[in-house]
């Protein structure tokens, strides 16, 4: 690597065939992503320079899997956003989905608001970017009645569900993307998640078509109050 190479960064990886299946129209908006993430994300410390050569299967198609567990047509906030995963790819995959990304960190917000401007995506329901926390009423308020809330790895999942429970009406689903340890320790948080209102709590395999990309996600419903 040359010196101009060096100061250039790491190189944009191409779009896996997988790619184009996942995203079909909106193929050249999850481009622009990637790209968007691998220089922009990785000099805002969004995205580390070591995770750029594997953006497509470990970030992009990775979260984009998660579309599978999400029902048409549904409005959808992803909590915790930071560099806008899972839910952008989520809703590239998916443009019958209404998108809100939720973050409190301001360097992301401003991330996030530049890349859904920029993103020339192919129609498909609105999309928006609200600054603050899950548990915050202002945020509840900002946000309004959801389908489902989407996680990528923001909090252990009794957390994750006590700081999204004013998002989750009765019948909202929480769709989380999880670690290996998270599924191992699932069947002991099961009393807690169920004293949190949550029922039919189950792991699902996602994305099995991905090779590589393919992974797990927690579901649960909020329960009637």
């Amino acid at each position: 690597m040359t010196a101009h190479d060096e100061a250039a960064g790491p190189a944009v990886p191409p779009a896996p065939e997988s790619a184009a299946r996942v995203f079909g129209a909106a193929l050249p908006a999850a481009e622009q992503y990637v790209a968007r993430l691998a220089s922009d994300g990785v000099v805002r410390g969004l995205i580390g320079p070591r995770e750029v050569s594997r953006l497509w299967e470990r970030h992009v198609l990775n979260s984009a899997a998660v579309a599978e567990a999400v029902p048409d047509g549904a409005r959808v906030v992803d909590v915790g956003s930071g560099a806008g995963l899972p839910g952008i790819p989520l809703g590239l995959a998916r443009p019958d989905v209404e998108l809100t990304l939720v973050e409190p960190m301001s360097r992301r917000v401003e991330f996030l608001d530049q890349t859904v401007a920029a993103l020339d995506r192919p129609g498909g329901r609105p999309w928006r970017v609200v600054r603050g926390r899950a548990e915050e009423r202002s945020v509840v308020s900002a946000v309004g009645p959801v389908d489902v809330v989407t996680a990528r790895a923001v909090a252990p999942l009794p957390r994750l569900v006590g700081w999204c429970r004013g998002l989750m009406r009765p019948g909202t689903q929480l769709v989380a993307l999880v670690g290996a340890r998270a599924l191992e320790e699932l069947p002991g948080m099961l009393p807690q998640l169920a004293a949190a209102g949550m029922r039919d709590v189950h792991p699902r395999a996602v994305g099995a078509e991905l090779g590589d990309a393919a992974t797990t996600v927690v579901v649960m419903t909020r329960g009637a109050r």
